[in-house]
Formats: C-alpha cells, structure tokens, sequence
C-alpha cells in the first residue's frame, strides 16, 4: 500500500508558502494559473485544483481570467501548518506500513525455515532410527537400586536400553538384570516420544 499527498495539494502548499513568507502580498493580484501546468510538470486539471483548494480556504480569491487574487496571507500560515501536520502523518503511515510489510516478510522467511528444518530433522529420523537419547540418574530419580526387568521399564517406556555410562565405564547391550545406579548414564532408543515417557517413569514422583 502507497500513501501519497495529491500533486494538486503539494501545489497548493508551494503557492500557501510563497503567500506566507511575502513573495506575495495580500491585495496583489497575480497570474499563476496559466504557468502552473508547466512551472511544476502537471496537467492543467492539476493545477485548476491546486488553485481551487486555496480558493475554498479563503486564502486566494479567483477572478475572470487567469488572474488569482491574494485575500489573506494569516490563511496561508494556517494551511500551511495543518499540510505540515498531514504530511507527517503521512510519513508515519508509510513507516509503519513498511515496517509492517517487513516483518510480513520476516514471518514469511521464518515460516519457511522452521518447515525446512522440521523436514529435515524428520529426514534424520528416518536415516537414522536408531540415533540414542540419554538421561542421567540422579537422587531423584525412581527405581535405583531396581534392575530393568524389575522396574519394567521397557513396559512402561517402549525404550530399549543399549548401554549405561557407570563412571569411566560404558557397559553394551545391559540386559534386563542391570541395576539402575545413582550417577548413571542411560543410552536408549526408541520413537520421537520416548523420551519424554522415559523422563515421567523415572522423575514423575
């Protein structure tokens, strides 16, 4: 979306600015509209209602002719003062149009992102399935003490240990009959939720 200020108010401006600081004074009658067209490159409609808009704010007075007739230069100043102000708005409207375009963008990027990661981490699981999650045992944890078989912990996790970290030691395949210990660390397997089953059965309390 574009904002812009109409040319015919932007004309209407310049001349109110020229009545303001005196180029043209009150009482004087001047021959503007015929040269507008071309002194600011528009159409001769454009400039027909540059003029008509200082004309309904009293500032100017049209005659027969050409002719433009300067009523009140304290007129000029107050139109002035509110373009000022619109033109501002104006100005604000188009920055945060901008910046609200911007972080369309930004959102759009992010969006694609997130997807293409998503899609390659899906991609990963499915190379590879058996990439291991780990949880480390520590006093409050359940079940220490408990081997896996006694715990039921692949019944309650669906997750299949493949080895414990005890120390310097790495113990391969555990088996049901191993002992969960405090400091432990349990390498298991399993599908994208296991691990989150595996945190519940063993710190739920």
């Amino acid at each position: 979306m574009k904002i812009d200020i109409p040319k015919y108010q932007q004309i209407a401006a310049d001349i109110a600015t020229k009545i303001a600081c005196g180029d043209y004074a009150e009482g004087e009658k001047i021959y503007v509209r015929s040269a507008l067209a071309s002194q600011y490159g528009v159409s001769s409609e454009t400039a027909r209602r540059a003029v008509y808009v200082l004309s309904d704010m009293k500032i100017v007075e049209i005659t027969k002719g050409s002719g433009v007739l300067i009523k009140s230069r304290k007129l000029a100043v107050d139109f002035i003062n509110k373009f000022d102000s619109v033109s501002q708005m104006s100005e604000l409207k188009k920055h945060i149009l901008n910046n609200i375009e911007q972080q369309i963008t930004q959102s759009a990027e992010l969006k694609t992102m997130v997807s293409e990661l998503m899609y390659k981490t899906e991609r990963f699981r499915v190379v590879n399935p058996f990439s291991p999650f780990e949880i480390s045992i520590t006093q409050e944890a359940s079940y220490i003490g408990q081997n896996l078989s006694e715990s039921n912990f692949w019944h309650n996790t669906t997750a299949t240990i493949i080895a414990i970290r005890r120390g310097e030691e790495i113990i391969i395949s555990p088996g049901p009959y191993a002992v969960i210990s405090l400091g432990d660390i349990l390498y298991y397997v399993g599908d994208e939720n296991c691990h989150e089953r595996v945190r519940s059965f063993l710190y739920s309390k």
